[in-house]
């Protein structure tokens, strides 16, 4: 198979510069499955029923949150009723919403997606670790499943690293989200998964992880509240990953990366 997974949407350049080039992307990579991460994509902060339905006409097949999951407050009464839309794992029990679900898709083959939140220098949450032992307790690449997409969403790179190491071999790709940043260490690890410690964002780079820059800015600077912050509005890059995978084993064969429009330099699609 061939999974397009797209970094954070933020804003609306991000929504632009993905529904612009998704429909495209999905005939020109002859792709099977996508994800995209729409946790910043309505206004910068969380998602909307109306921004998800957008997503799905441009070819995703699966939105994945964050820690901005609950931003928008009408999600909390949708979400139940939307199986494509995940959001992290470990939240408590009881919370809307789920953290894991089974896709199949059009070959009949099963694609399992899953979200868990770290936990340094984010929301106290249940234990990640914990709750990825509890998904790969049911779903099993070669037998219960043909691909597992695996989204870690965090702030610390060591963690993000632990986690993937964690599920190597298990999963078919463990991809982080969150700090917007498209690192440039991906990799197929040595059990065959693919890795990448962030993905990047879908949004304008000329900004602070996609906000405008003056108010950051003066957060930084002066420690006190300031002016609620907003997405940069100037040309989006698409930042993403394509992943093969092994139609036998489920596990990766290939990772690249994928950069369209806006500042930064562009990949070969």
């Amino acid at each position: 198979m061939r999974i397009l997974f797209c970094g954070d949407v933020v804003g609306r350049s991000g929504r632009d510069v993905l529904t612009g080039h998704l429909p495209d992307l999905r005939e020109s990579m002859a792709l099977d499955f996508v994800v995209v991460n729409g946790e910043n994509a309505a206004a910068g902060f969380g998602i909307t029923e109306k921004i998800c339905q957008s997503f799905y006409q441009s070819g995703a097949d699966v939105v994945t949150l964050g820690n901005h999951s609950w931003d928008q407050r009408d999600i909390i009464g949708y979400i139940d009723s939307d199986p494509k839309l995940i959001r992290p794992i470990n939240y408590p029990k009881g919370t809307p919403g789920r953290g894991v679900n089974v896709f199949q898709i059009a070959s009949g083959k099963k694609v399992v997606v899953f979200q868990v939140l770290t936990r340094l220098f984010m929301d106290p949450l249940d234990d990640p670790f914990a709750a990825v032992e509890h998904v790969l307790g049911e779903h099993r690449l070669g037998r219960t499943a043909d691909a597992i997409v695996f989204d870690i969403h965090g702030e610390a790179t060591s963690e993000k690293m632990a986690l993937g190491h964690v599920v190597d071999g298990r999963v078919s790709m463990a991809l982080g989200t969150h700090t917007h940043v498209p690192t440039a260490d991906h990799q197929v690890l040595p059990g065959g998964t693919a890795y990448m410690t962030d993905v990047g964002m879908c949004g304008d780079y000329d900004s602070v992880i996609g906000m405008k820059k003056d108010v950051p800015i003066e957060k930084f600077r002066r420690k006190m509240p300031t002016a609620r912050m907003e997405p940069a509005d100037g040309p989006g890059t698409l930042c993403a990953v394509v992943v093969e995978t092994d139609d036998v084993t489920g596990l990766a064969t290939s990772i690249e990366p994928v950069r369209i429009g806006g500042r930064l330099s562009q990949t070969a699609t």
